[in-house]
Parts: C-alpha cells; structure tokens; sequence
C-alpha cells in the first residue's frame, strides 16, 4: 500500500547537512593520517554502501528504505552512491567482517559503510575493528491478524486453532516454534521467506496470523482496516526491538562524523520518516 506524505523540502535538508558536512570536514585535519576515509570517499567521488540483498522492504532489486536513505547520505557528503549488495553470512561478526574492516573472500568489499547494523553493546565490544553508530530505526518482532477471525491477541494462547506464517529461520519463528513448550507448531507455516510473503499470505486468506518484522508486515498490511499489527504477545520477545544503524572501519572517524550529523539532519527535518512512509512504515526513532 503506497503513501502520500508529503516529504520535506530535499534541497533545503540537503544544504543543512553540507554545511554540517564541511565543518567536521575541517575538524578532520586534527584526525590522524590513517582516518583519511573522508578524502578518499571525496576524492573517488562515490560512496561504497554495503546493503543487504534482498531485505524488503530496506532493499529489494535496487530500491528500498535503505536505498534511498544510502542516497541521501552520499548527497550529504557531496558524492555519488554505490551500492555493494551482498548475502547475509552466518553471522553478523562475518559481515562486519566480510564488508566493513577486511572485505570478503570472494574478492569484494569492504564498502566504505554498511547499512542496517544492529547497535548493541555486545556486538561492538566483540568487533574492536569498526566503529557501529547512528541508529535510524528501531526494528520489533510483530504479529499481524485478520480482525474478523482472530479479534484479540493479547496472549499466545489465543492462537489455538488459528493457521500462523512465519519465516522458519527468523527470530519470529524461533520464539512462536518454542512458544508454550511447542504448543502451536503444527499450526505454523514455516516455508516463507520473510515477513513480506508471510502478510501476504495473510492478505490473501491462506492464514488468519502471520508473524515477522514489524517493517516487513507494515509494509504490506499497514493502514488496512481489516488486519491489526501488534508486538507478539510472549515475554521471550525483545519489547522494546532493536536499533539499526551503520558501520565503519574503526579508524575511519572522520567519515563517522559526517555521516552521523547527516542522519541527525534527515531524522530532525523529517525527511527519515518520510521515507519510511514512503514505504507505508511507521518509523521509529532508535
């Protein structure tokens, strides 16, 4: 379902972020020579983004939240966009790895930044190389419900009798394969990719609950009357989600700094919620 907010005036956002751009670019002479991120991101005139494959709705076939957010950031810095898409490794050490401080064995990377990382203290204690900051969303485990079949759920035993999709694999599948001991695995559907597939099982009646990513469900179900999206009714869910944000190199502080006071610039002009809306989710501040 599209949106019609209107956005904030690009051009004047974008000229506020130069000029906070240039001012942290002239701080930077006091940033060791190893820090040169910066110089060299301007110098090649594009910034490399390393982008998940394949995650609607932040990134699918070259568009997405994450897309246009990366867009943004490069015209704050005065530079092309590149985008690095790649797979997800087995964790998310690896991909810090593989696209921010080393780069990957296949050849490629590192980008100059990677998007939708998750800002934990325990994940940056266990990588020293980067430097993960500037949460822009805050991500949630939700269930989304067809009202006229399943009125409440405002507890897990409410999906008694009720047909569940939710992508195996995923932290949605996890806490509903263990919920109450196991009690409702058989009423689950597990062969769904993500939570986009999954709401739009639901939309099509194949399911009367589908379960994911609050982004994934809002995406496709948000604003339509005749389902609910609400956080998933068990205490092991994280209440409160998670921020997403970016990462760098360690020493790459200058560039840090930039990007940092861009994403300040598009969060406190409106312009990152708006490309939320855009793509009909509701954003929340990290």
């Amino acid at each position: 379902m599209s949106s019609n907010h209107s956005l904030p005036n690009r051009r004047d956002c974008l000229r506020r972020m130069a000029g906070a751009a240039t001012a942290v670019s002239l701080a930077s002479f006091a940033i060791p020579a190893s820090a040169a991120s910066l110089a060299k991101v301007r110098e090649r005139g594009t910034l490399i983004v390393g982008i998940y494959e394949d995650m609607p709705p932040f990134h699918n076939a070259g568009k997405g939240i994450d897309v246009e957010l990366a867009q943004a950031l490069a015209e704050a810095i005065g530079v092309k966009m590149t985008l690095l898409p790649f797979r997800a490794d087995d964790s998310m050490n690896d991909d810090l790895r593989n696209m921010v401080w080393r780069g990957h064995y296949l050849g490629y990377g590192p980008a100059d930044v990677l998007m939708h990382v998750p800002v934990e203290r325990a994940l940056m204690d266990a990588n020293p190389q980067v430097t993960i900051f500037a949460p822009y969303y805050r991500e949630r485990v939700v269930m989304a419900r067809n009202l006229e079949r399943v009125p409440a759920l405002d507890a897990m035993s409410n999906l008694a009798g009720q047909n569940v999709a939710v992508p195996g694999q995923t932290i949605a599948g996890w806490l509903l394969l263990g919920a109450d001991g196991g009690a409702y695995r058989n009423q689950l559907s597990t062969q769904w990719k993500d939570g986009t597939e999954c709401a739009r099982a639901l939309r099509r009646g194949e399911v009367t609950v589908a379960a994911g990513l609050a982004s994934e469900l809002e995406s496709e179900l948000r604003g339509d009357p005749r389902f609910a999206i609400e956080p998933m009714p068990t205490p092991r869910a994280p209440r409160e989600g998670w921020a997403n944000g970016l990462a760098v190199k360690r020493d790459a502080t200058d560039l840090a700094q930039v990007l940092q006071e861009a994403m300040n610039q598009l969060g406190q002009s409106g312009w990152l919620g708006a490309i939320f809306a855009r793509h009909n989710v509701a954003w929340r501040a990290a």
